[in-house]
């Protein structure tokens, strides 16, 4: 699918949008209510690929899942899997990829886990090295996926996992260290993406367990217990609509905006507001690396990008992604081995790759908001997250036309 952007640069109004729940809230509410005593609702979850790869694989784990529109019914597993062996697909699911390995490594079972092509590329590495650690059985014919884990329900001492690649790692090793029969330490080397393990903590508590930070190490403690959850809107995906007020000059809304959020992008959407050139340190917020490349070009003075040199592990090399469609619209940029340089000038229209990355294709698309002859191929990888959102922004555009 090729998607041809609108420009509608020098159109003026109000519009508001609806995005998805948060994929990364829903991902972790539908383990979270999965371990949990009893049934839970989650209200609003976001549906996207990844969310439904999740849901599945909780299936053929033996949970019991009821899907009626944004809501999730989940009878939960009280911590012990109903099944003792199983077989799973991740997809290109990466929330997927790491939770599971990790669950898996503190049950009394066995489960294989498989993935796609892109997945196998991505880095677990470093999780699986930890999972060893504490005693599980992990087979693997090239130290990735497909791979085999044999979990050890009494883990060995202080577990160690290095983040500098994904928090995820950390996230997977704290959810899932309740289901363990002994109590369970885990260190953390490194600090990218602690706002989403800031996240995972604050919503182990939610359900009912005791985290804590002492020394640098975590420790869970107690059980889940279900509840109703109610999940909030993806500040990923808001964060393009107020990335598109910066170069537009329109006022674009998302529906449930929180004031305050467990997400770290809401300090994007908080910046993008007035900045204007400089250099960004993204490490926080590197998932909108993307974006701010994509309209960088508008600003009066030139914009580095550092602090990302992990985003080049993700769906795609998102670093020489973005300075390659750059070059393509006439754009002059340099590229960093943590990012790049963009200077201002008027992106010219071209057809752009997607990389098979859903943020490439949805970054870009902001580009041709004010550059006539922009479009986007491979568009239908927005269904990662977002699976409307080219057809939300034809309904913006056309309601600014008026």
């Amino acid at each position: 699918m090729i998607y041809e952007v609108p420009y509608i640069y020098g159109k003026k109004g109000g519009v508001t949008v609806s995005v998805p729940g948060s994929k990364s809230i829903t991902n972790r509410a539908l383990l979270l209510a999965a371990l949990s005593r009893g049934v839970s609702v989650i209200h609003g979850a976001g549906f996207s690929d990844d969310s439904k790869v999740f849901l599945s694989c909780l299936k053929n784990l033996g949970i019991e899942c009821e899907v009626c529109g944004a809501d999730v019914k989940i009878n939960g597993c009280g911590g012990v899997l109903p099944v003792k062996k199983a077989d799973i697909n991740v997809g290109s699911a990466g929330t997927a990829a790491r939770f599971f390995t990790a669950l898996a490594a503190f049950c009394d079972c066995e489960i294989n886990i498989d993935c796609s092509e892109q997945m196998r590329r991505r880095p677990i590495s470093p999780l699986i090295s930890a999972l060893k650690g504490a005693g599980a059985q992990i087979q693997s014919s090239n130290g990735g996926f497909p791979l085999t884990v044999r979990g050890n329900p009494r883990p060995l001492g202080r577990i160690t996992v290095d983040v500098g690649q994904s928090s995820q790692f950390l996230s997977a090793l704290l959810i899932s260290s309740v289901c363990a029969q002994t109590p369970v330490e885990i260190e953390a080397a490194g600090k990218h993406g602690m706002d989403y393990v800031n996240m995972t903590v604050d919503m182990m508590w939610s359900f009912g367990a005791d985290v804590q930070v002492k020394d640098g190490a975590y420790a869970a403690r107690g059980t889940y217990s279900a509840r109703i959850y109610d999940v909030e809107p993806d500040m990923s995906a808001a964060a393009y609509f107020y990335a598109a007020n910066r170069i537009l000059g329109t006022d674009i809304k998302v529906k449930g905006m929180m004031p305050a959020s467990m997400q770290g992008d809401l300090a994007f959407i908080k910046l993008i507001g007035d900045f204007d050139g400089g250099t960004l340190d993204m490490g926080k917020f590197s998932d909108q690396v993307l974006t701010l490349a994509a309209i960088a070009p508008y600003f009066s003075k030139p914009t580095r990008i550092c602090g990302a040199a992990h985003i080049r592990g993700q769906e795609c090399d998102r670093i020489s992604a973005a300075v390659n469609n750059l070059r393509a619209l006439g754009v002059k940029c340099e590229e960093y081995p943590d990012g790049l340089e963009i200077y201002p000038s008027q992106p010219k229209g071209c057809l752009l790759p997607s990389y098979g990355d859903h943020r490439v294709a949805m970054a870009f698309t902001l580009t041709g908001l004010r550059a006539k002859g922009v479009k986007i191929a491979d568009a239908e990888v927005c269904s990662k997250t977002f699976g409307d959102y080219f057809s939300v922004w034809d309904a913006v555009c056309e309601k600014l036309s008026r």
